[in-house]
């Protein structure tokens, strides 16, 4: 069979390991494509790094494979792009920062090594808000520059993951890694029309489903977590199920499923975004879905007595730990920030160094946080919900602030709010609680944006919860593409 270029641009990660492992397509021929599209989309700034001999290289070895073994490859000369905080053998890990600009770590992380056996190919790294620190993915360093929404250049695509999602929405790549602090996977996916999972984190441990330690560029060993993104929650499914070894994904049937609705989390919302979240539950309440109201009316002060202390409080230690574990050109994190090149990082990296949070990081941790677990999980058990559903964002993408990286921003008309506290407000929940949190495509905003929905789960929920995600993305349907 030939495939056209508008084909394999329009596969979905499930399709086109299916071609591979057949050998209708050639893995060579579609690594050539998707390098061609990144090269004609090069000012999204998308991605840090094209690695185009290396893919190539990767796409030869898949295809002179015998056929019996390329088709037991899970992911079979699958294309993925890696976010640029993300260890990668041979591959630059700057996590967007000028300091890091050229390193290249000796491991992959665990998470992109479990891809790489299981077939896949990295295309390249991909741009991300500097140090992940910030949810618009206006990075101002010379070697990586503010990413573009698809859907509007003007516009961001949300962060920190935002060269992921864009990469995924532009059709260079049809899934890759991102990586998920307060939303960094979520946001964008719901700015870019795509999903974007954060798994469960917990308390780490063996709650933790993803174990990619000293291997990510971080912020917060609590409650950092590596995360699939794709232009489908199926696609999610198959890299999750590939990182972790899980099975095949639960039957889920829509009706009589028992949804929360969080009051606070659909309080504020922009018009736009309302108005297409609210169709959204309509259809799916016509397919049989049970939605319940939940007032939750302490979730949004709970988390903010957990957020901000330790996420500024961990990031001093955690970063000199990676910088010390991966022999990096700087050894200090004063040295890292010395260096940074975004003024709305500089301001967060002034508090990390300064300390400001620190005498609240014990009562965070050890007093607010199980408070803020228990509360949530007593939501799920005593109103028996098999998930909560939400916006994933309180507004569309906004234009890009190319001064500051993120200022504020006014919802109808209102008062100016601060951006990263505006787009965090929904995600960040699950974020400091370690639940798994699910974005999907709700649909497209009478202005033309993508709207996102955000489904969390009770902890270890994982695999039930990227099921009730498919179903959910079945009968909503996918977004029309970008038109680039």
């Amino acid at each position: 069979m030939t495939w056209t270029v508008d084909e394999q641009l329009a596969l979905s990660a499930t399709d086109a390991v299916a071609a591979i492992q057949s050998g209708g397509l050639k893995a060579t021929d579609y690594v050539a494509t998707l390098l061609a599209r990144a090269a004609s989309l090069g000012t999204l700034n998308a991605l840090t790094v094209i690695d185009l001999d290396g893919a190539l290289a990767a796409g030869r070895r898949i295809d002179a494979l015998p056929a019996a073994a390329r088709a037991q490859l899970p992911l079979a000369g699958l294309p993925i792009v890696v976010k640029d905080n993300i260890n990668t053998v041979g591959l630059q890990t700057s996590a967007g920062t000028p300091a890091l600009e050229g390193f290249v770590p000796n491991t992959n992380a665990p998470s992109v090594q479990r891809l790489i056996d299981a077939g896949a190919i990295i295309l390249g790294k991909a741009n991300m808000h500097e140090l992940a620190f910030g949810i618009t993915s206006t990075n101002l360093a010379t070697h990586a520059r503010p990413v573009r929404n698809p859907y509007d250049p003007a516009l961001i695509p949300g962060g920190s993951s935002g060269g992921t999602a864009v990469a995924i929405a532009a059709r260079i790549a049809p899934a890759g890694l991102g990586t998920d602090t307060g939303g960094s996977t979520r946001i964008p996916a719901a700015l870019t029309g795509t999903a974007g999972f954060r798994p469960s984190v917990g308390n780490g441990g063996g709650e933790r489903r993803y174990h990619d330690p000293d291997a990510v560029v971080p912020i917060s060993h609590t409650r950092d977590t590596v995360g699939p993104m794709a232009r489908s929650v199926a696609d999610i499914a198959l890299l999750d199920g590939v990182i972790t070894g899980a099975g095949p994904l639960p039957a889920v049937a829509l009706n009589g499923l028992r949804i929360g609705l969080p009051a606070p989390l659909w309080d504020g919302l922009e018009r736009q975004v309302e108005d297409v979240a609210r169709a959204a539950l309509k259809r799916l309440e016509a397919a049989g879905v049970v939605f319940v109201p939940v007032a939750m009316s302490e979730l949004n002060h709970l988390n903010g007595m957990v957020s901000g202390p330790i996420a500024i409080h961990e990031a001093r230690g955690d970063v000199n730990a990676w910088l010390a574990a991966n022999q990096a050109p700087v050894q200090s994190v004063g040295e890292l920030a010395a260096r940074i090149a975004s003024p709305d990082v500089r301001a967060i990296y002034d508090a990390v160094l300064a300390g400001s949070l620190d005498s609240h990081y014990e009562a965070a941790l050890n007093h607010w946080r199980p408070l803020l677990q228990a509360y949530i999980a007593a939501t799920f058990a005593d109103e028996r919900l098999d998930a909560l559903l939400f916006p994933t964002t309180r507004l569309a993408a906004v234009p890009i602030d190319e001064i500051n990286g993120s200022s504020t921003v006014s919802i109808d008309g209102a008062p100016p709010v601060d951006t990263m506290e505006a787009f965090l407000r929904n995600t960040d929940p699950a974020s400091t609680s370690g639940i798994p949190g699910l974005s999907l495509p709700a649909g497209m905003s009478a202005y033309g944006l993508p709207v996102g929905l955000e489904l969390d789960g009770p902890l270890g929920s994982d695999r039930r919860l990227l099921a009730i995600g498919v179903a959910f993305e079945q009968l909503l349907g996918a977004l029309p593409p970008p038109v680039l």
